[in-house]
């Protein structure tokens, strides 16, 4: 085989046009992955070009002597947990409205997702205002109702900051859901649905057995994509409250970020981004192939 014909291959040319793709991905992505884990067995303020190698320490430090981790971690838990139930379920719901055939179902479906390219520090910004406890827009709207009393300081209070913040997360991120729930939903072959009506079926049994099943694969990616984007919280939490109050909004993100860039602590600021990335991969992976097995099955 001549060199000509080497380079005509079809393999030949997908490596060369994947390659500087992967170089780029290599510098910006895996690269810095693989510093960080090293940065988290060291000591190093981000100033001085001598880092001291500690082993363990940082860990041992972030576990049992860093009262804050735990907090972040619970919190990073709840925020979890509600992110793959309250948005996906939302998004399926909009889905299956904005999938009929209605008069704005275009307007509707620009104007339900145009959240989510908002940027999320802007949607804090705004979601702060509407929560300030005197001038905001809910205080303003529970005081023309009557309901002065019912008006808290959304922000400052520990018990309800980290929900209020969730509200302001589901807001922005619910139109991504129904995006993907949409672009499942036409995958669904009509001719199923219309034989299950001539069989008799309701709505709810041609969701059940004909719509539900056929929205596995973009069930998966969904719940995928939505546990990742919860576990790395950030933006949105850092604008409205920056992890207060008394740290009752702190994620494992954030405090990674508040260790490094604010505490110059880039040892332990790294070794909690390790955990996080462990947390996402103990996550996502079994989830991922029970999916596959389940397709599997099924199939």
């Amino acid at each position: 085989m001549t060199l000509i014909s080497r380079f005509r291959s079809p393999r030949t040319q997908g490596i060369l046009l994947l390659t500087p793709a992967l170089g780029v991905y290599a510098m910006f992505a895996i690269w810095p992955m693989i510093d960080v884990l090293i940065l988290s067995f060291q000591d190093w303020n981000g100033i001085t070009e001598n880092r001291e190698w500690v082993g363990l320490r940082n860990y041992y430090h972030i576990l049992y002597n860093d009262p804050v981790f735990w907090v972040a971690f619970k919190n990073t838990f709840i925020w979890t947990v509600l992110s793959v139930v309250i948005p996906p379920l939302l998004g399926l719901g909009l889905a299956l409205g904005l999938n009929q055939k209605l008069i704005l179902r275009a307007p509707l479906r620009a104007i339900y997702y145009l959240p989510v390219i908002i940027a999320p520090i802007a949607v804090a910004t705004m979601w702060r205002w509407m929560y300030d406890p005197f001038f905001g827009l809910f205080a303003q709207l529970l005081a023309d109702l009557g309901l002065s009393s019912w008006a808290v300081d959304w922000l400052g209070d520990r018990d309800v900051a980290l929900y209020s913040i969730f509200v302001a997360y589901v807001w922005q991120n619910v139109g991504f859901s129904m995006v993907l729930f949409l672009a499942g939903l036409q995958s669904v072959d009509s001719s199923l649905i219309d034989a299950a009506h001539i069989d008799g079926a309701n709505r709810r049994q041609v969701f059940k057995n004909v719509t539900l099943p056929a929205l596995r694969p973009t069930i998966t990616i969904v719940l995928v994509l939505s546990t990742i984007s919860s576990l790395k919280a950030f933006d949105i939490i850092y604008g409205m409250t920056g992890g207060g109050p008394a740290q009752s909004t702190q994620m494992l993100a954030l405090w990674a970020f508040t260790q490094s860039m604010e505490i110059f602590d880039y040892g332990r600021g790294s070794a909690v981004s390790v955990v996080l990335l462990l947390l996402t991969l103990a996550v996502v992976i079994p989830y991922m192939r029970w999916s596959q097995k389940q397709e599997s099955d099924a199939q």
